[in-house]
């Protein structure tokens, strides 16, 4: 089946994100485990931590339909070693949240070489990354999010994805997904089916299905390849819906969570609601 949400703040304590994907309607969602724009957060309070689990219980919410999302200032690839260290640690601590919270995947951002190191070298020091933080932690799949290419960003091309993971030592614990706005941004085409075909046959040959865990289902405000980061609402930016109604009808996207990061929540409902009634058509 398909796992459909959105990004539900966590104000107020990561438990208030379970109500938050009820009152939408959502069986799945992707939240913040601390403040994504700041180094130091306090841990998180075991009380917190038992109601999120008692709720995800409560509204049947599998691991499988959450992915949470990992701090903006993480930079795995950081050309500075302070910084780099400083991006690992603060890793490491999200996946021990996720894992207190009894969850399996941290999605995140590749990160940025800052015109400072190649990109091959800012690649490999990803998936150096990567490995000290699984050796270190349990039970958690690293989730690598493909970008738009913006700035000095990696990860907008699947062989980059595909370099990550093949240097990643325990490849059970490493997945990726796929944000389509960044995907579009990045000049993979979603405009019609056979581009939906073409872009997916592309993923599965350079990186393989196996390693999809979840998907971010943007609408695009800026045209195909412009390698700038805006989403928007589905259906009224540069892919169109009919992308959208592809990949909720396509098998090989069921039972993983697909989350909403278009730009109005209010709508988050409503087009969670379209996307289940395409399923029908």
């Amino acid at each position: 089946m398909n796992y459909i949400g959105a990004h539900i703040s966590s104000s107020g304590g990561v438990d208030k994100t379970v109500l938050r994907a009820v009152q939408i309607q959502a069986t799945a969602f992707s939240f913040f485990t601390k403040n994504q724009r700041q180094w130091f957060s306090f841990p998180l309070m075991q009380k917190k931590i038992d109601f999120f689990r008692e709720l995800c219980i409560k509204h049947t919410f599998t691991p499988q339909q959450i992915l949470p999302h990992s701090s903006y200032l993480i930079n795995l690839g950081h050309p500075i070693d302070d910084f780099l260290k400083k991006s690992r640690a603060s890793f490491i601590d999200e996946i021990i949240r996720c894992s207190q919270l009894g969850l399996i995947f941290l999605n995140f951002h590749p990160g940025s070489h800052l015109n400072k190191i190649t990109e091959e070298s800012c690649l490999l020091r990803v998936s150096h990354s990567i490995n000290i933080a699984l050796e270190r932690t349990q039970n958690v799949i690293a989730v690598i999010e493909n970008t738009a290419g913006q700035g000095t960003n990696i990860g907008y091309c699947f062989e980059h994805l595909s370099e990550i993971i093949r240097n990643v030592d325990d490849k059970s614990r490493v997945g990726v997904c796929i944000d389509t706005c960044h995907l579009f941004a990045a000049g993979y085409d979603l405009r019609t089916e056979q581009d939906c075909e073409n872009t997916f046959k592309k993923f599965d040959d350079v990186i393989g299905l196996k390693y999809l865990k979840g998907i971010h289902l943007n609408d695009s405000k800026k045209k195909l390849n412009s390698r700038v980061d805006r989403h928007e609402s589905l259906g009224l930016g540069e892919i169109g819906k009919l992308a959208f109604k592809w990949i909720i009808r396509n098998n090989n996207f069921h039972d993983i969570p697909i989350i909403l990061e278009t730009v109005n929540p209010i709508i988050w409902a409503e087009e969670i609601r379209w996307l289940r009634s395409q399923r029908k058509v």
